[in-house]
């Protein structure tokens, strides 16, 4: 008879257990309506598809319209960032090298010395310090030759074709090399110099590629009204940055970033810098080609883990970082002139794999920085889903997604709220074009994975506060 009872009280504690999660996301839909009207965004505008739990016990949250292809703009990146952490395992580095043929027992590297581009989105100052003082170590003081760029993993193309055709010199329309430096960005630093004088304007890194016009002014009071514009020097290797306008003498400091035009030279030039920097003589110029096969690795740096560059490239939604990581998985299958379409390729057949339905989907920019890349809710949640159900990608994808009110993209959204640091997702946005999608944890330990898609013409701010309440109410 106890034993009889005792099956009766499990399940009818089973039942109400499945009871009270079914009551617990009754209302969502509700909710999703209610937040929909409140923020003006049409429901026929969206794309939305969010399941939470895992296997036979997932339920679906919701799931409006979420097999029409849209506009995903920057989520993007989450196809990416899949396809990179599939084919370069966690620890991966890629290399920069120093070659040369060197004789040991003298102080002058009669020949060029070759820089040769390893595909490293992170190549920055510190790295180029590394590798010189590594190239230190040789003894070489002198060199009798060219610095020779070698950037030939790559293609010479060094934009996405599906991005914006209007080229800016913003930092975010960086050009792409296998030989690349600083996320191909120049930092112009700006300080008052005194009411009614000049300002002071740094380049950092200091180097002979870039060349000065400085026209600032520094005023009265506290404003910024600096202009600054770099454009390409045919004349010589390099750019010119022109600096303008005002600053306002209670200002102390003001940083803007250009891009360059020519990551190879770029590169070569910096090195030069560096080299001098250690009394390192060169007395040719800077030139591309490409390594001779005999020529000895001198020095050698390495990048950062591949799962940190990753991290760079979601964090911060950098498209630069997109196209150089996307260009890197053309190179598993092509050794020499990888193009961004090899590695696109390379990005929809891992999409394939991952049983993604094919009419769902369209990926050409690997950045979302195009409004012809199309995708689903659905496509984008089948492939979150596969992040976070295959534990040799999930911990390192985790870990690259922008945190609410913490960091990258989110770090000022959902703070303060019950979302604060339990909604993990990759943003995107593009003109009438608003997207997020993720992860969103509940105390319980359970998780909602998203996938939110708004193409309309809706002000952008609403439709984000929409989904920023929507998943607080989730987590709530």
């Amino acid at each position: 008879m106890k034993f009889v009872v005792a099956i009766i009280l499990f399940f009818s504690l089973a039942t109400h257990a499945q009871t009270s999660e079914e009551n617990r996301f009754a209302d969502v839909e509700k909710e999703f309506v209610a937040l929909a009207k409140k923020y003006g965004v049409q429901t026929a505008d969206l794309g939305v598809y969010a399941t939470v739990g895992e296997g036979k016990d997932m339920k679906v949250l919701l799931n409006v319209n979420e097999k029409r292809t849209m506009i995903p703009a920057s989520i993007s990146k989450v196809a990416t960032a899949s396809a990179v952490l599939a084919h370069f395992p966690p620890g991966h580095k890629f290399k920069t090298q120093l070659l040369g043929t060197v004789d040991p027992k003298s102080s002058v590297l009669k020949g060029n010395l070759y820089l040769k581009g390893g595909g490293d989105p992170s190549f920055v100052s510190e790295n180029m310090w590394f590798l010189v003082n590594a190239f230190t170590r040789t003894g070489i003081k002198k060199i009798e030759g060219d610095i020779i760029v070698d950037d030939s993993l790559f293609d010479k193309v060094r934009y996405d074709v599906s991005r914006q055709k209007e080229r800016v010199d913003r930092a975010y329309d960086a050009p792409s090399g296998a030989m690349s430096f600083n996320w191909n960005s120049v930092n112009i630093f700006v300080r008052s110099n005194g009411k009614g004088n000049g300002a002071e304007v740094f380049i950092d890194p200091e180097n002979e590629y870039i060349r000065l016009v400085n026209k600032a002014k520094t005023v009265a009071g506290s404003d910024n009204k600096l202009l600054a514009d770099r454009q390409e020097d045919k004349k010589f290797d390099g750019d010119v940055i022109h600096v303008g306008g005002s600053i306002g003498q209670g200002l102390k400091e003001v940083v803007i970033f250009k891009n360059i035009t020519q990551p190879d030279l770029w590169s070569g030039y910096n090195l030069k810098s560096f080299l001098a920097q250690r009394g390192i003589q060169l007395t040719g110029s800077i030139k591309n080609g490409v390594t001779p096969e005999k020529a000895d690795v001198l020095a050698e740096s390495e990048s950062k883990a591949i799962e940190q560059v990753v991290a760079d490239m979601n964090k911060f939604s950098n498209n630069y970082v997109a196209e150089m990581l996307t260009k890197n998985l053309g190179a598993v299958k092509k050794t020499k002139g990888a193009s961004l379409a090899d590695g696109v390729q390379v990005i929809n057949e891992h999409m394939q794999s991952l049983g993604v339905p094919a009419d769902q989907y369209r990926l050409d920019s690997p950045s979302g920085l195009t409004r012809e890349n199309k995708m689903s809710s659905f496509a984008m949640w089948k492939v979150l889903q596969h992040l976070r159900d295959d534990f040799q990608v999930q911990p390192e994808f985790l870990t690259s997604l922008p945190i609410a009110g913490v960091d990258g993209t989110l770090k000022k959204r959902m703070k303060n709220s019950k979302a604060e640091r339990w909604v993990r997702a990759k943003t995107g946005f593009l003109t009438n074009v608003v997207s997020l999608a993720g992860y969103a944890g509940i105390e319980d330990g359970h998780v909602i994975t998203f996938s939110f898609i708004y193409n309309g013409s809706t002000d952008e701010a609403k439709v984000r506060a929409f989904f920023d309440n929507l998943l607080i109410y989730l987590v709530k």
